[in-house]
């Protein structure tokens, strides 16, 4: 059976980032990386759970949202999928990631999507733990020198 192309990537040379995972046809694949592979330090699902209903929210509500395809955690527990019709450059997929991370900081109001009717764990929500993880991973991308996108060998 072929290994999905995920599996290839070297996890322990891996780094926090924002790296292109994949092309399919018109979606770009695209990782952010929020924490380094198998080192210990991984999310809650607090966390990811927030994360993801901030960040869907305000790139599903930007300008590029007829390109987003989806946004979601990792199952391991170290970043999340981003997919975008590949009409969008990647340089602007990553100015637009820094600038709902910075959306997300800067949130006043709950979490959206923070009830019963529209989330099936609601309470499993906190915007003080998408901040952290939105300031913390918008420092890494501010210092990001690989503007190729490309995954560490």
């Amino acid at each position: 059976m072929d290994r999905i192309k995920s599996f290839t990537i070297n996890h322990n040379v891996l780094v926090p980032g924002f790296y292109i995972s994949r092309e399919d046809g018109d979606v770009i694949t695209y990782d952010l990386r929020t924490r380094k592979p198998n080192a210990g330090n991984y999310m809650d699902n607090a966390t990811m759970h927030s994360l993801e209903h901030m960040f869907a929210t305000y790139i599903r509500n930007s300008d590029m949202r007829d390109d987003v395809v989806y946004f979601g955690p990792m199952g391991c527990q170290t970043g999340f999928y981003l997919l975008v019709r590949a009409a969008r450059s990647p340089k602007e997929v990553f100015e637009m990631t820094k600038k709902v991370l910075q959306q997300t900081i800067d949130h006043e109001g709950p979490v959206f999507g923070a009830s019963a009717v529209e989330c099936g764990h609601y309470e499993n929500l906190s915007l003080e733990a998408a901040r952290i993880e939105a300031k913390s991973y918008l420092s890494v991308l501010e210092a990001q020198k690989n503007m190729e996108f490309t995954y560490p060998v």
